[in-house]
């Protein structure tokens, strides 16, 4: 039998090929499908896929990243950044559903008066207000989008806005109303407050080492050092490719004599004219005309050329230069229409053109100034040129080399110095890398794609390079781990004296606690003994820096049982006895104050409004988030944090 298949091993090659390769393929092409068609939520039975939420995340950190390019990388890459732009995804998802359920429709009258009320969309007008498509249409395709594309995505939120706008633009609070919830809420009180701060009671806290020793056994779980790893690390960016490139000094010099005119600045001149207009929708007999009227005053031009500027003021239906005599200044060939240009860069200084036909009418054109441009020497010129150069070339070559380095760290996954000499890269180092990205950390190291593929199983026990990770635009980076050290509970030697301070603390707020439930006891039942600062007033909008759980207790209390105690534990920062002393009535504002309280109520009020109504949206067509929120740290772990 296995003489059989040695004689046709191809053969049986072959059959293995056909059978076993589909399986892997199929294998693949599944994994695939499930990892994308993962479903995180749910709306009116339609899916939000995993993949569909990563690129709307993706997009939404690319918008801001441009808008604001200083914001710190890491609280758009957090977990609670992720899921805000899901809950947004959520939102505009319910409210299309509720849309379409509706009936609500956005009308082509509707869409022309939002695009005109857009200022980016009006600043591509041109002089005569028609939309310079051009522009429009590049403008877009930055963004990934085509006309068609963008105007849907604005019918559809003119559509989905007017679901809140049946309950925000019907809602009201009256005066009464008003009065109550301000008089409420902006309540003052003659309050005085003896604090038990933890620091002053801390002090008198005698530990021994056994008192250490024991929390330390109890708790220690807040002495968990996370896992770290030192590793090493290359980038690729258009930066280090253009950082290799070496310049023939043959090809600096010839670049610099083919674009000489153009290095040294452009040609402007200064022209004035003469507009006779002519409407976009003029008819042939309007446009004759306009015409006739523009041969008019040519003529009279020609025959006293000196009065153009008296003409230009008279005949001129150019609203911008025709009070200046029809002065333009100086422009260069590409700020005016072609046909302009064709004409004034084509005249002599102090010639007049013949008519000159654009899509604003009829112009009569004189050139009264030419300014050259200074030519500048090569030697001036050389640094600009060989960096443009550079950068051309790094841009070009980037794709390339991209591929060179993906391709390098895989196929040589035990060290990066392959692909570091390959592409001229610099190998760098880091210490105590954590799986999440160090407080003030930049660049790739703040970069939780990146730590993510550090901290894989595979670069962990096997010591292999990453795979090559996008961590922003035209840039990779790959890292390997040279050492690991596992999360572990760290020795109490090392942590002693964060578990001093940490039992000082706690000790220090439960001695001023003890203190202030019993100041407050005996206040209470003695208030002529009472020992307490000076009266200040309190209300929400004045706290006197008091903590905002003190000034709520004194707020809560009952303003027909005063005066009267109250203490307030404020955890780890102690306690506080408060005697509220009197209610000091609200003084109502008038004038513009009035008005902007006002104002501000009915806002609040048709927020609370909308938001009950999304809650009921959210129910009616059953939407549902199927990945858990993200919580935000302890305070032990942020505590823990900031001691490493």
């Amino acid at each position: 039998m296995f003489e059989a298949i040695r004689k046709h091993s191809k053969i049986v090659m072959g059959l293995l090929f056909l059978l076993v390769f589909p399986s892997f393929v199929l294998f693949g092409i599944q994994r695939r499908n499930n990892e994308e068609a993962q479903t995180v939520a749910t709306v009116d039975g339609q899916d939000i896929t995993q993949i569909e939420w990563d690129n709307a995340h993706r997009s939404e950190v690319e918008r801001l990243r441009a808008s604001m390019p200083t914001l710190d990388a890491k609280l758009l890459d957090s977990p609670q950044a992720r899921y805000a732009t899901l809950e947004r995804m959520v939102r505009d998802h319910v409210l299309a559903a509720a849309a379409t359920k509706a009936g609500l429709y956005t009308s082509d009258q509707q869409l022309a008066r939002a695009l005109e009320q857009n200022p980016t969309i009006a600043s591509l007008r041109k002089p005569d207000g028609s939309l310079d498509m051009d522009r429009y249409k590049q403008l877009l395709a930055a963004q990934g989008m085509t006309p068609a594309m963008f105007e849907a995505g604005v019918r559809n939120d003119l559509s989905t806005r007017q679901v809140m706008e049946g309950v925000t633009g019907t809602s009201f609070a009256t005066s009464a109303q008003t009065d109550v919830a301000l008089n409420a809420f902006l309540e003052k009180r003659e309050v005085q407050v003896a604090r038990f701060d933890t620091a002053d009671f801390s002090s008198k806290v005698t530990l021994t080492d056994a008192d250490l020793e024991a929390y330390y056994k109890a708790n220690q779980a807040l002495f968990r050092a996370p896992e770290q790893a030192n590793i090493e690390y290359v980038v690729l960016d258009l930066a280090a490719v253009e950082s290799a490139i070496t310049l023939n000094p043959q090809d600096v010099k010839t670049y610099y004599e083919q674009n000489i005119a153009r290095l040294s600045g452009p040609e402007e001149r200064r022209a004035s004219h003469i507009l006779i207009a002519v409407p976009p929708n003029a008819t042939p007999e309007e446009q004759a005309k306009a015409k006739a009227k523009a041969e008019e005053v040519l003529a009279m031009v020609r025959k006293d050329p000196a009065s153009f500027a008296e003409l230009a003021k008279k005949y001129s239906q150019d609203p911008g230069s025709a009070a200046k005599g029809g002065d333009l200044g100086f422009f260069t060939r590409d700020a005016m229409v072609k046909q302009f240009s064709d004409a004034a860069f084509a005249l002599k200084k102090g010639d007049i053109s013949g008519l000159v036909k654009t899509e604003y009418g009829y112009h009569i054109i004189m050139l009264t100034d030419i300014k050259e441009p200074k030519q500048r020497s090569f030697e001036e010129m050389k640094p600009q040129i060989e960096a443009d150069l550079k950068k051309q070339q790094a841009q070009s070559a980037f794709a390339d080399a991209a591929d060179k380095f993906t391709n390098s760290v895989y196929e040589q996954s035990d060290s990066l110095k392959p692909v570091a000499d390959k592409l001229k890269l610099q190998i760098m180092t880091a210490t105590n890398v954590t799986r999440k990205p160090a407080p003030g950390a930049t660049g790739v190291l703040a970069s939780t794609k990146f730590l993510d593929a550090l901290f894989a199983p595979d670069s962990i026990d096997k010591k292999r390079n990453t795979q090559a990770v996008e961590t922003s635009p035209n840039q990779l980076v790959s890292g390997r781990v040279t050492q690991y050290t596992p999360s572990h509970i760290r020795p109490f030697a090392e942590v002693k004296d964060d578990v001093r301070q940490r039992l000082l603390a706690i000790r220090g707020a439960a001695l001023a606690k003890t203190q202030g439930m019993a100041k407050l006891a005996a206040w209470k039942a003695d208030p002529a003994a009472a020992v307490l600062p000076a009266a200040v007033t309190v209300s929400r909008d004045q706290p006197q820096k008091l903590p905002q759980s003190v000034v709520e207790a004194i707020l809560r209390v009952d303003s027909a049982h005063l005066p009267q105690f109250v203490g307030v534990d404020l955890g780890a920062q102690g306690y506080a006895v408060v005697k509220i002393d009197k209610v000091i009535a609200r003084v109502p504002s008038t004038g513009e104050a009035a008005v902007q309280e006002r104002t501000q109520f009915a806002q609040l009020v048709a927020s609370a409004e909308a938001q009950a109504y999304y809650s009921l949206l959210k129910q009616r067509f059953k939407a549902t988030i199927k990945v858990p929120q993200p919580t935000a740290a302890s305070a032990d772990e942020l505590l823990q944090g900031a001691t490493q």
